[in-house]
């Protein structure tokens, strides 16, 4: 049964791996990993258990007869509901995010950043978009800040290979600046959820990292854009219908969600509780304060029900069912032992945390970045030496899988969405964008490299 799991998992990573010719969706893919995982699993728990738990489970049976239905009781409440739980807490925290994006987009207080970026100096319009992306993503979910702002560049840039140059930095800034904190990425949060980091010590190693490999590429990304770019600057949509918030109130309201969320990292050092409930709290605060200020149109009954953007409502809902599928499906083969043997074997025969990191940051850009760092994460338990608490391993891997998939444009969730948004190909991608990431993946990793040897001495 344990073969069968494993031979589970490589398909599913092949099939991840060539979603974009197959067609296969990648959630599908991973929620089938995941739930039929655990009902192999299961079906034949009572050696999975003993192998795994076995002084746990005779402590839990307390003198009664082990059956088969006490077994997969055991597995329900003291195995699967584990996993459950942890995936739970990544979703929960991408619905809070997702929400308050869709909050303050509805309210317009991302209009400011379009008036912003208002220029037609490529340079300008670079910088100042992806720096926005930088900032944005380092506090929401990388792939509603991706879509927000490939929105916002759509609307502006008319020539098609413009937008896909820009779109491509706007995706790798998006992958840079969420691998920045503990909040900006579902890597982050596992790790900072799991102990492996402190939000402070995740953030100081990863800062110049990030930075290096965002801003590196952007500058050669520049070198492709004209001077002036063909851009067309319609009138701000009309939002009485909907909202008629003054400037200060939007303000206000970009202030009360994106600060809210910077306050998560000491909410879960004063309380100890999981991040998402920081997130589902600056949620609440800020749905108060937009009924609060909306409240004359909301008791006049003139607000319009508006729908999410049906790019941004299918990939956040697919993003979540997919990191649900494959956190399940990690669960379940760790829960086999084979992890442990696997990391066993690279103590073993590799034994350089480098080396891994390099490793999975080329698969990163094949199969999926948070597939390849969930299965790096799952290896090893907060233990000591590199893999302790905030050691040299969990900031390698969270950056070289981070970056690395943005070396493909198919190694991301924001890439696919690039892909779909501005029909960006595989081939075009590889000769213009790949070795420049490259590029700044090689110089981001030299950054972390000295860090850590700094700290050392």
């Amino acid at each position: 049964m344990t073969l069968i799991i494993v031979t589970m998992l490589l398909l599913s990573y092949l099939l991840i791996a060539t979603g974009h010719l197959t067609g296969v969706n990648k959630a599908a893919i991973a929620m089938f990993l995941g739930t039929v995982g655990w009902v192999v699993y299961v079906s034949w728990g009572a050696d999975f258990v003993m192998a795994q738990h076995p002084t746990d489970y005779v402590e839990w049976l307390g003198g009664r007869t082990a059956t088969s239905d006490t077994v997969k009781h055991y597995i329900y409440n003291n195995v699967f509901l584990y996993y459950v739980g942890r995936a739970a807490a990544i979703v929960m925290f991408l619905l809070a995010t997702m929400s308050i994006v869709e909050l303050l987009n509805n309210n317009g207080c991302f209009d400011f950043i379009k008036e912003w970026i208002r220029t037609r100096n490529s340079k300008r319009l670079l910088w100042t978009i992806t720096l926005a992306t930088f900032i944005l993503s380092a506090n929401l979910d990388n792939l509603t800040t991706t879509t927000t702002m490939l929105v916002i560049m759509h609307s502006i840039l008319q020539n098609s290979r413009q937008r896909m140059f820009v779109g491509s930095a706007i995706v790798l800034a998006a992958n840079c600046g969420g691998c920045f904190t503990v909040i900006g990425d579902p890597t982050g949060l596992i790790l900072w959820g799991d102990g492996a980091v402190t939000a402070s010590h995740f953030s100081a190693f990863l800062a110049i990292p990030c930075i290096l490999a965002w801003v590196i590429p952007t500058i050669m990304i520049n070198r492709e854009l004209p001077a002036r770019l063909d851009t067309a600057w319609s009138p701000s949509p009309y939002r009485g219908d909907d909202t008629r918030l003054n400037r200060w109130q939007r303000v206000v309201m970009l202030v009360v969600g994106i600060g809210g969320l910077w306050f998560i990292p000491t909410f879960h050092n004063i309380t100890k509780l999981a991040p998402f409930l920081g997130a589902l709290c600056v949620l609440s605060v800020l749905w108060v304060v937009n009924e609060a200020f909306n409240r004359k149109l909301i008791a006049a009954d003139q607000m319009t029900q508006r729908r999410i953007p049906l790019s941004l409502q299918y990939g956040a809902l697919q993003q979540m069912l997919f990191i649900m599928g494959i956190m399940l499906g990690m669960g379940v083969v760790a829960e086999t032992g084979v992890w442990a043997d696997v990391a066993t074997w690279f103590d073993t025969y590799v034994h350089d945390i480098w080396l891994m990191g390099i490793g999975a940051g080329l698969l990163s850009s094949i199969v999926d970045s948070f597939t390849i760092a969930i299965s790096n994460i799952s290896l090893y338990q907060v233990g000591v030496g590199d893999v302790s608490v905030n050691g040299a391993y969990w900031s390698i891997i969270a950056f070289a899988t981070a970056v690395g998939g943005c070396l493909l444009c198919v190694g991301s969730i924001s890439g696919i969405a690039l892909m779909k948004m501005e029909h960006v190909r595989l081939g075009w991608y590889v000769k213009h964008l790949t070795p420049k990431v490259l590029l700044g993946w090689i110089a981001g990793f030299i950054a972390l490299w000295i860090e850590l040897y700094l700290t050392k001495l």
